[in-house]
């Protein structure tokens, strides 16, 4: 359940942008309680504030390299109720791997420049926030471009693809019926086919769509 008032801190060492997220956020209701420019500081701000979204640069001081990232999936690992969403320059298949790992709920990877398009952003954070995942549609649009032939996924039609596809993007049912123009009873239909060829069976403890996700990660990473 998504909370009344989502607490959120940030991760970024580009002061403007940071601030500029912030500034974002406030506008739209959410209320961030700690800025950071740097993977230590963001990580022990995380924590002690007990956030429930943390967004993170991936590449921060003070090494320049995943910092970030690194930091992202240790807050991950202190505190698994805290959502995490990543954001990055660049196009790492890798880095999404890394964060979601074998736990997709309340997770996220975004390409910056996504950032720029205030909805999709502000539905993205929205989306962690509530338990959901979200990948940037550039980085699942790459990723399917490299997936092998061995894979399960070579199990799936093309139309079953995209639908996996979107699901891993973070869109409901209705959402990929709106996003591949058909009714939501034929994406509910797919649906069902990708679980069953992709041999996830129903049970109590665990949730199928996630699980398809991380499925075809695995498979094209």
């Amino acid at each position: 359940m998504v909370p009344e008032r989502v607490r959120v801190v940030i991760g970024e060492d580009d002061v403007l942008l940071r601030e500029g997220i912030g500034r974002l956020l406030d506008d739209a209701g959410f209320d961030v309680v700690a800025l950071a420019g740097d993977a230590d500081d963001f990580l022990r701000k995380a924590v002690a504030h007990k956030v429930d979204v943390a967004i993170v640069d991936v590449r921060m001081p003070p090494g320049w390299t995943d910092d970030g990232l690194r930091a992202a999936v240790e807050l991950r690992r202190r505190r698994p109720e805290t959502a995490v969403l990543v954001l990055s320059q660049y196009y790492e298949p890798r880095f999404a791997l890394d964060l979601i790992g074998e736990r997709a709920e309340g997770v996220g990877y975004l390409l910056k420049e996504r950032v720029g398009d205030l909805d999709a952003f502000l539905e993205a954070v929205h989306r962690v926030a509530g338990g959901g995942s979200v990948l940037d549609p550039e980085v699942v649009g790459r990723m399917l471009g490299r997936r092998s032939p061995d894979s399960p996924l070579a199990l799936l039609t093309a139309r079953e693809r995209e639908v996996l596809a979107a699901m891993a993007e973070g869109k409901s049912n209705q959402g990929v019926a709106k996003t591949l123009c058909v009714t939501e009873a034929a994406v509910e239909k797919h649906v069902t086919r990708i679980f069953n060829k992709l041999g996830l069976s129903p049970t109590a403890a665990e949730h199928r769509r996630v699980h398809a996700v991380l499925t075809f990660l695995r498979s094209i990473t």
